[in-house]
């Protein structure tokens, strides 16, 4: 294989926590050059988020992110759920849970955009990204969860472009979301 002189084999892998939804674990590792070294890990079930498209807007929730210490607006997205087998949730049925809880609204269309990883330097997380569309809400809605504190946002999506390359925009999944939009829009595939 191409790539064998940069691949690095776990020689041993030791689980430090396993929390609800992460486990951290350490993991030795020999790097190609035969040296061996530690990798911290945060091991993560892989998560949603989508580009909820109703009309010209994009709908957001604005909400406290303990780690960062501030409020962001984001597209909406969430952790795919470990299921009692151990298997993890289907990434479309995750979108399709998430959008409702989050926002009170279901898609009658949807169209995967890709996958990226969030931040392989120290986690296996892999993002699936949607582009949700023909919105509708959902009837029975009461709000979000009882334990997520958040306000949904209805912007322009051209304008949450423009909040993304003026800093307003921090989080990386919504810009990575919303500049996908735009350059679908460039090609005319809206």
């Amino acid at each position: 294989m191409p790539d064998d002189h940069l691949r690095e084999t776990t020689v041993e892998r030791r689980v430090v926590h396993a929390g609800q939804y992460l486990t951290f674990r350490i993991d030795t590792i020999r790097d190609p050059s035969g040296a061996v070294r530690t990798r911290e890990i945060a091991d993560h079930p892989g998560a949603v988020a989508i580009v909820a498209l109703d009309g010209d807007d994009v709908l957001l929730v604005r909400q406290y992110r303990h780690a960062a210490g501030h409020t962001l607006l984001e597209i909406p997205a969430g952790t795919r759920d470990r299921l009692d087998d151990g298997s993890v949730e289907a990434p479309e049925r995750c979108a399709e849970r998430e959008l409702s809880e989050e926002t009170g609204h279901r898609a009658d269309s949807w169209r995967k955009l890709g996958t990226f990883w969030t931040a392989p330097g120290f986690t296996n997380e892999l993002m699936h990204l949607y582009l949700a569309q023909e919105l509708s809400r959902v009837h029975d809605w009461d709000g979000p969860q009882p334990d997520e504190h958040l306000d949904l946002v209805r912007i322009p999506w051209r304008e949450e472009v423009e909040m993304c390359e003026g800093g307003e925009i921090e989080d990386a999944k919504s810009i990575v979301g919303l500049f996908w939009l735009s350059r679908l829009a460039d090609r005319g595939e809206l």
